[in-house]
């Protein structure tokens, strides 16, 4: 019997008209289905829906194609047929089976990108959307309850550190402060892991020393050189920032 029900639908594509066919009602077949133990059932059920959908398919593209004949009555009497094609139809299968060319929305030009006008419309979506989360806060109380956020995750993290680690995150920062005061330049400091990495310290092939390769940049060469002062017998350089402009 499931096996009848089983071609029935594959041959139709209509559960109703397999269960007529086997002389069951659906109400029983749907109860199956829905059996713990009946997955065989459920997966052959699914498989012969899928044959019966590309039939419906192969249907449709032949009316579409081919048309199909409409009797044609004159004074309640039939004369004859004519052959009447759905052109909606065909379009309908045409952006189906190939969306990149007979899509709607300018997906033809596109390939598959969103319009123009679509994009303008997603936009003006999500600009409403954003601006309703914003609760009509302006742009300044966001920033500030962004900082605002950031500050409570400090200090929350800071609550969780020991005095030891409070102590030396200190002494860090210290140093820090005491390198930046005496102009401290990784580059210049033979000590530091990465002193070779800069390329005028690393070493010469065809040098004999090594040691006397390693050219070393003149202390202050990446600083910019205070400007000259001007000359009271030279004519001074005025420009729009000055602000003894006359």
């Amino acid at each position: 019997m499931q096996r009848n029900f089983i071609e029935a639908l594959a041959e139709t594509g209509s559960v109703s008209e397999a269960c007529k066919r086997v002389n069951r009602s659906d109400h029983g077949a749907y109860l199956l289905r829905r059996h713990p133990e009946a997955e065989s059932f459920r997966a052959a059920w699914n498989a012969a829906l899928d044959i019966g959908m590309q039939r419906v398919e192969d249907t449709a593209m032949d009316r579409a194609l081919n048309g199909v004949e409409v009797p044609v009555y004159s004074y309640g009497k039939l004369v004859g047929t004519r052959r009447v094609f759905n052109d909606r139809l065909l379009m309908f299968l045409l952006r189906n089976r190939s969306p990149e060319r007979f899509a709607a929305d300018g997906a033809r030009a596109n390939r598959g990108a969103i319009g123009e006008m679509e994009r303008r419309r997603l936009k003006k979506q999500w600009r409403a959307e954003w601006e309703a989360e914003r609760d009509g806060r302006s742009e300044e109380e966001v920033v500030a309850s962004i900082n605002e956020l950031i500050d409570n995750m400090r200090r929350e993290d800071d609550r969780a550190k020991s005095p030891r680690v409070r102590a030396a995150e200190a002494e860090v920062r210290r140093l820090e402060e005491e390198d930046a005061a005496n102009g401290y330049l990784w580059y210049e400091d033979p000590e530091n892991p990465h002193y070779h990495e800069w390329p005028a310290n690393q070493p010469q092939a065809d040098a004999a020393d090594q040691d006397e390769a390693l050219s070393l940049p003149p202390p202050g060469w990446r600083r910019y050189p205070e400007p000259a002062k001007e000359r009271e017998d030279e004519p001074r350089i005025r420009r729009l920032k000055d602000e003894s402009w006359a």
